[in-house]
C-alpha cells in the first residue's frame, strides 16, 4: 500500500475515534469529525486502487 493511502488510513481511524469521543460528550462538533472520515476513507481507497493499477500489467491489450 503506497505511503498517502496510509497517511489517509490513519487521518481516517483517528477521525472516526474522534467523532466517537465528540458524540458521546454530546458534541455536534462530531459532524465534521464524521465528513474528515469520509473523505479520508475516499482517499484512502483511491490511492490503494491507482496504485493496484499501476503495478497490474496492461490487461486490455489483445495480443495475437
Amino acid at each position: 500500500m503506497p505511503r498517502l493511502a496510509l497517511y489517509a488510513l490513519a487521518v481516517c481511524v483517528l477521525s472516526v475515534a474522534a467523532a466517537v469521543v465528540s458524540f458521546a460528550r454530546g458534541s455536534w462538533l462530531g459532524i465534521v469529525w464524521v465528513l474528515l472520515a469520509g473523505l479520508s476513507s475516499n482517499m484512502t481507497w483511491y490511492y490503494a486502487r491507482r496504485n493496484k493499477a499501476r503495478r497490474a500489467p496492461d490487461a486490455g491489450s489483445v495480443t495475437g
